[in-house]
C-alpha cells in the first residue's frame, strides 16, 4: 500500500491533482480520514487533475450532498458526512453515477459499507503533524490497481 507525507495543504492539492491526471470514466475513489485531514483539498486537487476550471470553487457538499464539476470528464463529489449509512446512500439513487461517465470522489466513503465499489481506490488521510498528513492508497479491483501503477509508477 503506497503511503506519502504531504507537508502542507497545496502539497495535498499536487498529489490530488495528480492523481486527477490519470482517471478515466467510470472511476471511483474514496476518501476516508477525520474532520481536517484534507479529503476536501484531496478533492480539489483531483478536480484540477481533471481540467476543471481552477476559478471554479470546489467545496465540501456537506449539505448537498453532491457536487458536480465539469472538465476533462465530469466530476460527481460526494460527501457522506451527514448521513447514517448505506441505506440512506441507495434510497438517494447515487448508485447510478459509480460506473458512469465521470469519475466519483466521495468524502466519508466508509459511511457506504457493502455499498462500495467493487473496483475502488480508497484514499486514506491521517494528520501526521499540523500542516502534515499521511496519505495511504488502497486499491480494490483491476482498475484502481492500474490507476495506482500510472499514479505510483515503478
Amino acid at each position: 500500500m503506497p503511503s506519502v507525507t504531504t507537508r502542507s495543504w497545496q502539497e495535498t492539492v499536487e498529489l490530488g491533482s495528480r492523481l486527477g491526471a490519470v482517471l478515466a470514466p467510470g472511476d471511483f475513489i474514496a476518501l476516508v480520514g477525520e474532520l481536517g485531514a484534507g479529503k476536501t483539498q484531496f478533492a480539489k486537487g483531483i478536480a484540477l487533475g481533471l481540467d476543471v476550471d481552477p476559478g471554479t470553487p470546489v467545496t465540501s457538499p456537506t449539505y448537498t450532498i453532491l457536487n458536480i464539476y465539469e472538465g476533462r470528464l465530469p466530476l460527481y463529489h460526494f460527501d457522506l458526512y451527514r448521513l447514517n449509512g448505506p441505506e440512506d446512500v441507495e434510497n438517494l439513487g447515487f448508485d447510478e453515477y459509480f460506473s458512469g461517465d465521470g469519475v466519483c470522489v466521495m468524502e466519508w466513503a466508509e459511511r457506504l459499507g457493502d455499498g462500495m465499489p467493487r473496483d475502488a481506490l480508497t484514499v486514506s488521510l491521517d494528520h501526521a503533524g499540523t500542516e502534515e498528513r499521511s496519505v495511504s492508497f488502497l486499491a480494490s479491483g483491476p482498475r484502481a490497481r492500474a490507476i495506482l501503477q500510472a499514479l505510483f509508477p515503478a
